[in-house]
Parts: structure tokens; sequence; C-alpha cells
């Protein structure tokens, strides 16, 4: 969206984000549309087509509305390409083991562009030589990583599928270049709040699945105090497991009901302390973080046991860090 708009394409954001598209449908004018389609949208979809679709990854998630049966998310993630031609495109991780799998049981229609950090025959975007290179339409257009204005190899996946979007609907490799180097990240992911005492504190709210919290942890280079819980989703753990061993000096379970994460992670090393208010949380990571560490909350569960949502939840962190 960010890069579109840059570029004077008249464009609206929907879907997870943004207002209503249906609404907007409705009362603007918008030539294009960028939308975030979680499954829940995706199930409802019938008559709905992608011009260009994208698959970032597809790892377990919202399980407990698929009957504990992943492959009955998976079919709904990749609804996303239902009704395309070889007119549109679909854009996706050419390296999630998932999207490999569905694609070798599955014909595809549209026209593929896969990303990936290697370069093979097939990708249509990679990094090379620190450079991040898209070729589409027998068309190059390279970058340093270094420009990148966001940090973090899942950045750099998201860079690449965002510059392939761009690219395919042929905006100036200059719109391009700038968009990606002075987008500012979205509010409750990896969003730096203070520090204090030489702690630093990241509101990672937005992270309401294992595969997000991944990401997070993994980009982290000091030792981390990680604040999880909320509403689980029939959540495996064992995906940050390794993770939490080398990095999380400490856990904070913040939630009303935290019986299964003291199952999976308890005897597992790390000092564990439960808390039941925003408040309770920070002051017991306050006092738990050493010089050097960073808190992180990336809770990995959905917010509506104690919050009206992960944008409140991460308010109420913002709030409370900001008033140490």
């Amino acid at each position: 969206y960010h890069i579109l708009k840059n570029a004077g394409l008249n464009v609206g954001l929907a879907g997870n984000v943004g207002k209503s598209f249906a609404m907007q449908v409705a009362e603007d004018n918008f030539d294009y549309y960028v939308l975030e389609l979680s499954s829940f949208q995706l199930d409802g979809m019938i008559d709905f087509k992608a011009d260009i679709a994208i698959l970032l990854n597809i790892t377990p998630d919202h399980l407990d509305r698929y009957d504990h049966d992943f492959q009955k998310y998976v079919d709904a993630k990749f609804r996303i390409i239902q009704n395309q031609t070889e007119k549109d495109a679909f854009i996706f991780w050419n390296d999630d083991p998932v999207i490999k799998k569905e694609l070798q049981k599955r014909k595809i229609e549209s026209t593929l562009y896969p990303f990936a950090l290697q370069r093979n025959k097939e990708t249509k975007a990679f990094i090379e030589n620190n450079q991040l290179v898209i070729n589409v339409l027998n068309d190059i257009f390279t970058m340093s990583t270094t420009e990148l204005s966001l940090k973090g190899q899942h950045n750099t996946y998201n860079s690449m599928a965002a510059g392939l979007a761009a690219s395919i609907l042929k905006v100036r490799k200059e719109n391009i270049r700038q968009s990606l180097q002075d987008f500012q990240g979205v509010e409750h992911r990896l969003e730096y709040v203070a520090t204090v005492r030489d702690v630093k504190y990241i509101n990672d709210s937005k992270a309401t699945n294992v595969n997000s919290c991944w990401y997070a942890l993994q980009s982290i280079q000091t030792p981390i105090v990680l604040i999880l819980g909320g509403t689980d989703k029939g959540n495996d753990y064992s995906e940050i497991e390794e993770l939490v061993k080398e990095k999380a000096t400490g856990l904070i379970f913040l939630g009303v009901e935290n019986t299964k994460l003291h199952q999976f992670f308890d005897g597992k090393g790390s000092n564990i302390i439960d808390v039941h208010s925003m408040e309770d949380c920070v002051k017991a990571a306050y006092q738990m973080a050493e010089p050097g560490e960073t808190v992180l909350l990336s809770p990995c569960c959905a917010s509506f046991d104690l919050f009206k949502n992960y944008e409140d939840r991460g308010t109420q962190f913002k709030e409370c860090v900001r008033n140490l």
C-alpha cells in the first residue's frame, strides 16, 4: 500500500487493516485495493478474485477453528488463489515447506512469482551479494539490503513480496526503492518503546501466533525477558522452544489461564512469573531484566482474555513502560 500510494496510484487499504473493503467499494472510487486477508475472511470468499495474491508462509494458527486439523487451515489459506487465471499473479515464499508441498498437489492456474533468499532458476526475487534483486517481465530491479528500512530476515521477505507486487504493476523503480527505504513499521509489530536502566522494551503485541514470536526472537540479538500468554488458539510452542532456551533469561506469563504455558515451559531452565495485569507484568519485567537485555512482549496468543484486542494490549504495555 505504501509503495503504490507513493507512486501516485489511487489505492485503498482494507481487510484486516484499514476501513471495511465493502464500505470503500460502496463509498470511494479507488483503482487499486491492497487487502490483508485472514483465513476467516478467505473462508467466506466465493466469487472474489485477487489479481495479485501473496502468500508469505503457512504455520499453525487458529487450529481451534479448524477442528485442530492443520490441512483444513492450509486449505483456507490457499483460497487466496481461488478463481485466478494465467493472467493473474501468485507471489509466494519458495522455501516454505507447506507451500511447496501444496504446490505439488494442486493445479495452479496463476502465473507464479516465487521469492527466496537464494537464487535459483524459479525465483523472481532473491538476495545476491547483499543486493535485493527482483526480476519481473525481463526488467531487473536491484537495491542494497542495507538500504531497507525494515531490518530482520522476515522483513527482507516482506520487502521482496511487496517489491514483486509493485514491479508486476509496473511501478517505477525509483518509487519502489524510495518506499522500501522510508517505510515505517506498523504499530505493535516489533515496535521499540523505550530504554530504561539499559534495558530495551519492545512491543510485539501483534504476534498472536507462535510463528510471529519465532521471528521476533530470531531478530533480537541480546538476552530476552519474554512475555507470553493470552487466549491460546491450539498453539504448539515447540516451534520457539530452542530460541527460548537459547535467548530467554526469564518468562512472564500474562493471562487469565496460563496452564498450557506452564505445561510446556516449566522445568526448562527459565525463571517464570505469572501476572494478570499489564501493570504487574511490566513491574515484573523491570525487576527481572538485567542491563543489556531486552524485554519483549510477543505473546503467541490472542488478547481477548484481559484486553479488548492486541492494540489495547500493546498500548497498555507502552503506557506502563513509559511510566517506569
